[in-house]
């Protein structure tokens, strides 16, 4: 018989956290557009909307942020740029193209496969323009994820004749949000699985102030910033402070779970 209670509560249980999903969704989520009323954080969304994308795709919950983000901008041309994705089966934007009929480029350094456009490519400050080029992608496109675990700063930095209207961007959340630092560029770094990569949010900040971006949300676990573009921040996002968005590394849903730190004690470069 208490078998038979766990299971009964267990589905009750399933079936409430599936109706607050939904409610949220559909209805907190489409008020506040009707509304023009200003999200003011964004990671209210990030649990309760990821059971649309069931977290087939997405890692840390990204799915339902980016959906609570176009659900309140809009899309243009449904157009995404991807890299650092490995096989592509884990990303921030599988979910658009394989469910909502989005098209786009993938990119990784050590995998390719025609099926899904994604194309083996080592991204440099360098190249990243030029790749852009090659493979046609518009001028102005919906989404930029960028997540290559080192040059994450420059290679943002570097993209100066596209518009992505919202960019997706792994920060280091191993660090405080005050320090506003990122990894000297070096074109052939490769990651050694400790916490000396990419950069901290507030050097992201800084970089977004400068191509007109304004950062709306991070995940929860520490891993990615989410900016759009400032003329789509009235009406739909409240502004706050970096620290208001910031959350420490919590790497695979752990609190405090984070890289080991650089032995080698190398340089950073202060923003």
């Amino acid at each position: 018989m208490a078998s038979i209670a766990y299971r009964i509560q267990s589905r009750l249980r399933k079936s409430s956290d599936w109706l607050r999903g939904w409610y949220h969704a559909y209805i907190t989520l489409l008020w506040h557009k009707f509304l023009r009323k200003p999200i003011r954080d964004l990671n209210t969304f990030e649990r309760r909307i990821a059971f649309i994308e069931r977290q087939e795709f997405s890692q840390n919950g990204e799915d339902g942020i980016i959906n609570a983000l176009f659900t309140m901008i809009g899309t243009t041309n449904k157009y995404f740029v991807e890299f650092g994705v490995e096989d592509g089966l884990q990303c921030n934007t599988r979910y658009l193209w394989k469910k909502h009929r989005w098209k786009g480029l993938l990119m990784d350094g050590d995998h390719e496969n025609s099926s899904m456009n994604l194309h083996k490519e080592f991204i440099t400050a360098e190249n990243i323009e030029s790749l852009f080029a090659k493979y046609e992608v518009p001028r102005i496109f919906d989404l930029l994820s960028i997540d290559i675990d080192g040059n994450d700063y420059w290679i943002w930095k570097a993209i100066t004749h596209y518009e992505p209207r919202v960019v997706i961007i792994e920060y280091n959340a191993c660090f405080p949000w005050q320090e506003s630092k990122t990894i000297p560029y070096d074109a052939s770094f490769v990651w050694d699985k400790t916490d000396y990569y990419g950069a901290t949010l507030q050097a992201l900040v800084r970089l977004g102030e400068t191509k007109g971006y304004t950062l709306v949300a991070t995940d929860s676990c520490g891993v990615n910033a989410f900016f759009v573009q400032n003329e789509l921040v009235p009406g739909n996002f409240a502004v706050s402070q970096p620290e208001y968005f910031y959350h420490p590394a919590a790497f695979k849903g752990r609190k405090g779970n984070k890289h080991p730190m650089d032995t080698q004690k190398r340089a950073w470069t202060m923003i």
